[in-house]
């Protein structure tokens, strides 16, 4: 199992998707909100390059791509699960913890706390996950996010735009996790909070 993604590397990716913007003519909001972005970003992993998590915890089979626009309704039950292309063995957790952060996402763009909440107590008691579990999980996908550009490489080395104006698709999503980030990095060096606290 690989270990969380290297600094170098990212800071590498984000000089070259910089190039990317500001070759881009005629230039869009899409290209300063990409220019704002990895510079953001940048700064993040600057202060929080040592903060990079170790090796995966607990492996099962996940599902791989685990979100709203996989589940089949019916009436408001659901009723099957699609898209199993990425299943694999992979730390159970954390695709638990990237479901949690686009499942529970409020209009405004802010997680709904006691729906993580409730959700990280049933997923506990499922998969018979001990707190630390989660916790590792959710520093995981947090380093994960942080080093993740693939919506800009995505658009700058595809030429694939329907992520681009005039509004993203996943867009409250993507506020959320860098919010997240953002609050994560402000977070407790060394330590992990509790699952579902604010």
């Amino acid at each position: 199992m690989r270990a969380g993604a290297d600094p170098a590397g990212t800071f590498t990716l984000i000089d070259d998707l910089l190039g990317h913007v500001h070759r881009h003519r005629p230039a869009d909001a899409f290209d300063e909100l990409a220019r704002y972005r990895l510079l953001e970003r940048r700064e993040l992993l600057e202060r929080h390059a040592d903060r990079r998590p170790p090796r995966g915890g607990l492996v099962g089979w996940v599902h791989g791509d685990f979100h709203p626009f996989n589940l089949l309704y019916k009436g408001d039950a659901p009723a099957a699960i699609v898209d199993w292309d990425r299943l694999g063995v992979q730390p159970r957790a954390e695709e638990a913890v990237r479901a949690a952060a686009i499942f529970f996402v409020r209009p405004d763009g802010a997680l709904d706390l006691p729906k993580v909440r409730a959700y990280a107590h049933a997923y506990r008691r499922t998969a018979r996950a001990e707190p630390a579990e989660l916790a590792a999980a959710v520093h995981r996908v947090w380093w994960e996010r942080l080093n993740d550009f693939w919506m800009l490489r995505w658009h700058y080395e595809r030429g694939d735009t329907r992520a681009g104006p005039p509004v993203p698709r996943g867009v409250r999503a993507r506020r959320v996790v860098d919010a997240g980030v953002r609050r994560r990095a402000r977070g407790v060096r060394g330590g992990h909070r509790p699952v579902g606290r604010p």
